[in-house]
């Protein structure tokens, strides 16, 4: 047997319905042996048997279920594009209309003779040119033997619109009492309905940006060394393994690859997290993406473009993108039972009270009474209304809460994972120390001022801050990679680096000097050495510090028995110090990407995970995880990958993030229970069990006013989170 794997973008899809659907008819087509379809992603992978299945048949079977299959990645972008701006036309329609509809039903705008059909044409443009969307999602839905919400739309507003509008067109039908619509309560639902959908594709549409951000960071061009040593600008696509490329100071490192000449600090804190750039030397090995600092370097390929790291972190995200979140979707769930229940007591009471007890006009009352009472505007905005209730009170925290779905999930979070640098760090290098006497400043502060080394800027800025001008004209310089500064100012010569740049130009570093300097580096700061004409005369000592809030928020996690982790791509010994200090027990350092995603998959294993980052390099990462939280201050790319953005670039908004979310999920059960509660009570009464016994029989009029009345309290419970306190 012959089998082949193909992976589709598939446009079209308008809820996980739809991929379920997909999924289901092709599995049961002969030489399909596997079909997985994400809705997260808009990809199908499929693995077919090639004696009995073909790749044409297959996009033929897709299409004939109402859906497109789109060649390349830029076609589905443009018509995802198009599907969300038509279903934003459509929200922004209804609630237009809407609004309209209220107006003319409470005022004396128009003529009380025609005020109906006037009513009636506005509600017609709601209910099937708006809301055509739940009709088509309701028929595909019973199709697949799933009675969803749009079911329980359809037949609510449906049972509203036409019981109006045969009042409306044939009110002899029914006697005075009974002469009431309901237009407003349908446009309403289908308003409403729209919003919950424009909300979750527009999380959707910007939920893949981040992948075409990271595509585009590895450069486009490379400089190849040809035969003849030449240099060729050519695609980076293009490079074959063992191709010598030249990388210049400035420029990004366009393949995986081993240097053979030259040396260079590469700034790789996209890749591995690392604070400060690292030089690298003949035989190191540098990665795709990173940038080279200051050097110019030849290197080997090591990797074709479809290898390199970047190209796995880009996999690692769309798997990560692609995983289906095991939420429970409480009205849906019930739905499944609710809707078929529903229509079964609807036809039911038509048949005893016009069959069996003969009174046919109570028959029909009674049957659309129990339509219309069971319409699920309560069970419609049960959720979405406390959702973004949930997310404008987030947002007034400075918490911005992208994925809304995380907000049932996080309170089962037992693993809180955090990046180190930008994280618990504040990511900025600064001098905490020195020893060196400040008559030395101004000079070392000019000379500093002609590097762009981040530890140059670093000590300028500490000088500068003291009130120094750093302006002398310093000539004679020559900038060492790797190594430090080598420069002669007024016939005196300053060394100002490392201890092998000392070492190497015969300086002597005095036992004091070196005690210093040991020192700091126990700590793991970066210690840089300074000499004038062959003599120490001190250092400075700089480190990454630790974020105001960054103890109380690890401890307020454990006390939420949640377990702080540090998942880093910095050196152990600077790892174990920060966790030290902040009092986490469990390390991982020196982890590039792949390996901080497998850590989180395997923490998944038994647990639900939250990763806190704000590098590139964390983007994996915070994707896999259950929870994904960035700073605002982190990469566009870690921002778009994440569920949370801290806006306020606050730690302590973790907590609130947490306690926001246990608060929303109470009010989510709260309106639901209500909801049904109102139905299990509510039907009965339409449909006419209490008549024998106390002669009442709910009218569609009193219907309609309990359906509004459950809305009215689905809404103000959920409005409580506006106001609640957040800790």
């Amino acid at each position: 047997m012959k089998t082949d794997k193909i992976n589709l973008n598939i446009s079209g899809m308008t809820c996980v319905n739809c991929s379920n659907g997909i999924e289901k008819f092709l599995n049961r087509q002969k030489g399909v042996l596997k079909a997985k379809v994400s809705f997260a992603s808009n990809e199908g992978e499929f693995e077919i048997d090639k004696k009995l299945y073909s790749k044409d048949k297959l996009i033929e079977n897709i299409e004939k279920l109402g859906f497109k299959v789109e060649e390349d990645i830029e076609a589905l972008e443009a018509e995802q594009q198009k599907s969300f701006l038509k279903l934003k036309k459509y929200f922004i329609t209804s609630m237009s209309i809407t609004i309209l509809i209220f107006i003319f039903a409470f005022s004396n705008l128009v003529d009380a003779s025609i005020k109906g059909y006037f009513i009636f044409l506005l509600a017609s443009i709601v209910q099937f040119f708006c809301g055509a969307r739940f009709y088509k999602l309701s028929f595909q839905a019973v199709s697949h033997k799933n009675y969803d919400m749009n079911v329980l739309v359809a037949l609510g507003t449906s049972a509203a619109y036409f019981y109006s509008s045969f009042v409306l067109f044939f009110p002899n039908l029914f006697p005075d009492y009974l002469r009431f619509m309901y237009f407003d309560g349908a446009a309403v639902i289908i308003t409403f309905m729209l919003l919950g959908k424009y909300l979750e594709e527009n999380s959707k549409q910007k939920a893949s940006d981040y992948l075409k951000k990271l595509m585009n960071l590895a450069p486009e061009y490379a400089n190849l060394l040809n035969k003849n040593n030449e240099i060729e600008t050519v695609l980076a696509s293009t490079l074959k393994i063992d191709d010598q490329i030249l990388v210049k100071t400035g420029e990004k490192i366009p393949a995986d690859g081993e240097i053979i000449s030259g040396g260079a600090d590469i700034d790789t804190s996209m890749i591995t997290g690392e604070s400060l750039p690292v030089y690298k030397k003949v035989n190191d090995e540098v990665l795709s993406g990173t940038l080279n600092t200051n050097g110019i370097i030849t290197i080997k390929v090591l990797k074709t473009s479809k290898d390199t790291t970047l190209s796995k972190i880009i996999t690692l995200l769309k798997s990560a993108q692609s995983k289906q979140i095991p939420i429970s979707r409480f009205a849906d769930k019930i739905a499944n039972i609710f809707v078929p229940t529903v229509i079964v007591i609807s036809i039911l009471t038509f048949i005893i009270w016009g069959v069996f007890l003969g009174d046919f006009q109570s028959a029909i009352i009674a049957s659309i009474s129990v339509l219309i009472i069971s319409c699920p505007c309560a069970l419609g905005l049960a959720t979405p209304i406390a959702i973004v209730s949930s997310v404008s009170r987030g947002a007034k925290e400075g918490i911005l809460i992208k994925n809304p779905e995380i907000l049932e999930k996080i309170k089962e979070i037992e693993y809180a994972v955090f990046d180190k640098t930008g994280t618990l760090t504040k990511g900025n290098i600064s001098v905490c120390a020195t020893n060196i006497d400040d008559s030395y400043f101004k000079v070392i502060g000019s000379i500093e001022k002609y590097s762009e080394h981040p530890i140059s800027k670093a000590i300028v800025s500490f000088i500068e801050n003291k009130s120094i001008v750093c302006n002398d004209m310093i000539t004679d310089i020559d900038i060492i990679p790797g190594h430090g500064i080598k420069a002669i100012f007024e016939n005196q010569e300053y060394l100002l680096g490392n201890q092998k740049l000392l070492k190497d130009h015969h300086a002597t570093i005095s036992k004091e000097h070196l005690d210093f300097y040991e020192q700091e580096a126990n700590k793991s700061n970066g210690v840089i050495l300074v000499a004038v004409n062959k003599k120490s005369i001190g250092s400075f000592s700089l480190e990454d510090e630790l974020k105001t809030d960054a103890l109380d928020t690890i401890n307020s996690l454990k006390q939420l028995n949640i377990k702080p982790v540090l998942l880093t791509g910095d050196n152990k010994t600077t790892a174990n110090i920060v966790a030290k200090k902040l009092g986490i027990e469990e390390v991982y350092a020196q982890v590039v990407p792949t390996q901080k995603y497998e850590v989180i998959r395997t923490l998944q294993e038994n647990s639900k995970v939250m990763f806190i980052g704000d590098g590139i390099n964390d983007a994996p990462s915070i994707k896999q995880a259950d929870i994904g939280i960035t700073l605002n201050s982190g990469s566009d790319i870690s921002k778009d990958a994440g569920d949370i953005v801290l806006i306020n670039n606050q730690l302590n908004s973790i907590i609130k993030s947490i306690n926001l979310s246990v608060e929303t999920m109470k009010i989510v059960k709260q309106n639901l229970f209500w909801a049904f509660a109102y139905n299990t009570l509510g039907i009965p009464m339409a449909a006419g069990v209490l008549y024998p016994f106390f002669g009442i029989m709910l009218t569609p009029m009193y219907a309609g006013i309990a359906m509004s009345f459950s809305s009215v309290t689905v809404v103000v419970n959920s409005l409580r989170l506006k106001i609640k306190r957040l800790k």
